[in-house]
C-alpha cells in the first residue's frame, strides 16, 4: 500500500495593497523612498484581483498545508500588518498556514517587531500555547519547527531592518547554531525537512539584495542536510541544487511574487505545489514533485506552467 502524499502550497512576496496613507512623521528616511517605489511601480504591477485568483486556485487544490515566505507588507506602516493578518486569515488558521518574515516585513526598526506581534499564531512552533505572542520566546522566536505527518517545517528568519536602497537579509549565528541542531535531530527522525526562508541561500545575488551570511547557511545545509528549501525575495521562479551531506543535493526553490499579474514585466505571478511522498525500502525514501501554477505572460488563466521531480529514490 502506497504512503499518502503530503501536498504543500508555497507562496511568497504578495506585497499587499493598498498602501495606507502615511502620516508625515512616518515618511522620514527609508519609508519615503518605499512609498515612491510603491506609487511608481508595485501599485501598477500588483493587484488584489491577481491575489484573489491565486487564492481561489490554492483553495481548489486543497493542500495539506500552506507556507508563506514573507514580504506581506511594503514599507512597514502599522496598518499594513493588520492587512497582512487579514490575508493570512483568508488562507486559513494558524495551524494550517506557516509564515516567515521577509525584509519588507522588517522595513524599519520601529515596526520590525510587528510581524511577530500580529502574525504570531502563524510563526509559532509546535507546543507553543496562548495568544498572538504568548508562547513565543521573544529573544529567540526562530527557527521554529512544525511537524505535519512525515514533514517537518522549519521557519528561519532573515528579516532585518536595513539602510535605504538595501534589501539584504541575515540569519545570524544564533539561528544558524539552532538550525544545525534541528536539522540533525529531525534528520535522525527520518522526516522530510523543509526549510522556509525569505532570502535565497544561493551565492550569486546582487550586493544590495543578498543574504549576508549565505555562505554560512550553505555550510550548515552541507553538513546537516535538508530535503527542501523554499524561498522568495527575487520575484522570479528558480530551482538550484546546493551541496548536502555525503555528496547529496539540497533543492532550493524560489517562487514568483504572489501579486504579479499576467502582464507583469518582471515575471507573471504564481505559487508552487509540492507533492511529498515517503517510499519505504529505499536508501533515500522520498519523492518530491514540484508543480508551478500561475499565469503565463498575457494569459489571466491560472494553470500549471511546469512540473518537475526534485528528488526521488535512486532508480525510480
Amino acid at each position: 500500500m502506497e504512503s499518502p502524499v503530503f501536498v504543500l502550497a508555497h507562496l511568497t512576496d504578495p506585497h499587499l495593497g493598498p498602501l495606507p496613507r502615511p502620516r508625515l512623521v512616518e515618511l522620514a528616511g527609508k519609508r519615503a523612498l518605499g512609498v515612491i517605489n510603491w506609487r511608481r511601480g508595485r501599485r501598477r504591477r500588483f493587484s488584489d484581483a491577481t491575489i484573489d485568483l491565486l487564492i481561489a486556485d490554492i483553495k481548489a487544490a486543497a493542500p495539506d498545508h500552506i507556507a508563506v515566505t514573507g514580504d506581506l507588507v511594503n514599507v512597514g506602516l502599522p496598518a499594513e500588518y493588520q492587512t497582512g493578518l487579514g490575508f493570512l486569515q483568508n488562507l486559513g488558521p494558524g495551524h494550517y498556514v506557516t509564515v516567515v518574515p521577509g525584509n519588507h516585513d522588517a522595513y524599519v526598526r520601529s515596526t520590525a517587531h510587528h510581524a511577530l506581534l500580529n502574525w504570531g499564531n502563524y510563526m509559532r512552533g509546535d507546543g507553543a500555547e496562548g495568544g498572538e505572542t504568548e508562547g513565543v520566546v521573544a529573544d529567540f522566536p526562530f527557527p521554529f519547527v512544525r511537524r505535519r505527518g512525515d514533514v517537518a517545517l522549519i521557519g528561519v528568519s532573515t528579516a532585518i531592518p536595513t539602510q535605504p536602497f538595501m534589501a539584504t537579509g541575515k540569519v545570524g549565528r544564533g539561528q544558524l547554531e539552532r538550525l544545525a541542531q534541528l536539522l540533525t535531530e529531525l534528520g535522525g527522525q527520518k522526516l522530510f525537512r523543509v526549510v522556509l526562508i525569505h532570502h535565497p541561500p544561493c551565492g550569486h545575488r546582487s550586493a544590495h539584495k543578498r543574504l549576508l551570511d549565505a555562505e554560512a547557511l550553505r555550510a550548515c545545509l552541507a553538513a546537516n542536510g535538508a530535503e527542501l528549501v523554499i524561498c522568495g525575495h527575487d520575484h522570479l521562479p528558480m530551482v538550484e541544487m546546493l551541496a548536502g551531506p555525503s555528496g547529496g543535493l539540497v533543492p532550493v526553490v524560489e517562487a514568483p511574487s504572489f501579486a504579479a499579474g499576467p502582464e507583469d514585466s518582471h515575471w507573471p505571478g504564481g505559487y508552487h505545489l509540492y507533492r511529498i511522498e515517503r517510499l519505504p525500502g529505499a536508501e533515500f525514501p522520498w519523492r518530491c514533485t514540484l508543480e508551478a501554477r500561475g499565469f503565463a505572460r498575457g494569459d489571466a488563466t491560472v494553470a500549471t506552467r511546469t512540473t518537475r521531480v526534485l528528488s526521488a529514490p535512486t532508480g525510480s
